[in-house]
């Protein structure tokens, strides 16, 4: 009875060890890295980190801004800012002739925060298109809780407002679109390229010693 006993016993703890090792070995032929990057790229949506400078420039887009257009999207600040001249200050600055002006000073006197006081500088046009983007990123700790316009259209045509009223700096004349090569300019210098090597491979064959 004991022989049989430990017979079963035997063949159990033999059959656990084969279950085990056999665990361990699948794990280790069927576990793969995570893949990067993962799964399937989708028609129509960036990776992080691609399209943040595609389409036109920020000249190109203020040399065709419209005013009105901008004076419309400034319409979602009208309850912090006044841009008359000699607007009173509120919750923000006013913002009468304030393109080219020093940043995070003047203003009547506003109490402007530390960060923003601390960037130095004019507002530019890059400036202005920056801290309209996001004025978190622009100046990190500032008051002003407007999360940015996301849209670079958007953005140069509220510069382009700004500029009407009080400023009137020059806008910037559009980037010159860049220069196609000619077509078949590639091929001709692929041909020339090759005759080159080829040119130089008949002198070395001319130039070596004949056995």
């Amino acid at each position: 009875m004991s022989d049989r006993f430990n017979t079963i016993a035997g063949w159990a703890l033999f059959a656990g060890i084969i279950a085990l090792g056999g665990g361990i070995v699948s794990s280790k032929l069927f576990h793969a890295e995570r893949p990067e990057p993962m799964g399937f790229a989708i028609e129509g949506v960036e990776a992080e980190g691609e399209g943040g400078a595609s389409g036109p420039s920020l000249n190109t887009l203020l040399a065709s801004a419209d005013v009105a257009a901008g004076e419309k999207v400034f319409a979602k600040c009208v309850a912090c800012h006044t841009i008359n001249q000699g607007g009173a200050n509120g919750i923000g600055p006013n913002l009468w002739a304030v393109m080219g002006d020093p940043i995070g000073h003047g203003r009547g006197g506003f109490a402007f925060s530390d960060a923003l006081k601390s960037v130095g500088g004019n507002w530019t046009f890059e400036q202005m298109d920056a801290w309209l983007a996001s004025p978190r990123s622009f100046a990190n700790g500032t008051k002003m809780s407007f999360a940015g316009l996301s849209k670079p259209e958007d953005r140069a045509n509220v510069i382009a407002y700004l500029n009407a009223q009080g400023s009137n700096l020059p806008l910037p004349a559009a980037d010159a679109p860049e220069e196609a090569a000619p077509e078949g300019a590639d091929n001709a210098a692929a041909a020339d390229n090759a005759a080159e090597a080829g040119g130089e491979a008949a002198a070395a064959n001319a130039a070596a010693p004949q056995e």
